[in-house]
């Protein structure tokens, strides 16, 4: 079993604050910014900053789901999604660039042993790039 991650960036308008203050708001700014890969959204606990508990199902592929119980913590510059159901976390870096911030999210998971592994490893991060640019150019749409 190896590491399997993926991650994708983009530049927002919104100063590296207002950006963090956006992707930890599991109220109002998440359900907004989410692609239709993700089904069943909703808050289990809290809604802003630390502390968050949501839900939902990522549908990555036709065959392909996951359901996620993430519980959120909040640093400087950065808000980590840890999964309850399984290993994987998502990580949202926030830092200033120009007048503006670049804003990072990162995926990663312990992978499947074996030749399906290999394949997951492969293919997996590929997929999950599509639908991670997805949510940051919604992201981006939202802070301009």
């Amino acid at each position: 079993m190896g590491q399997v991650s993926a991650s994708s960036s983009i530049a927002v308008a919104a100063d590296p604050q207002r950006a963090l203050e956006a992707i930890a708001d599991y109220v109002t700014v998440r359900p907004r910014i989410l692609s239709p890969h993700y089904r069943d959204y909703k808050v289990v606990e809290g809604g802003k900053g630390a502390g968050t508990i949501a839900e939902w199902t990522l549908q990555a592929t036709e065959k392909r789901q996951r359901n996620v119980h993430a519980v959120v913590s909040v640093s400087d510059s950065m808000v980590t999604e840890r999964d309850s159901n399984s290993t994987m976390v998502n990580t949202w870096t926030v830092t200033p660039e120009g007048k503006g911030s670049q804003v990072t999210l990162r995926t990663s998971w312990q992978g499947a042993g074996g030749i399906s592994g290999i394949f997951e490893g492969i293919f997996a991060p590929l997929g999950l790039k599509k639908i991670q640019a997805e949510v940051l150019g919604n992201l981006k749409r939202e802070l301009e």
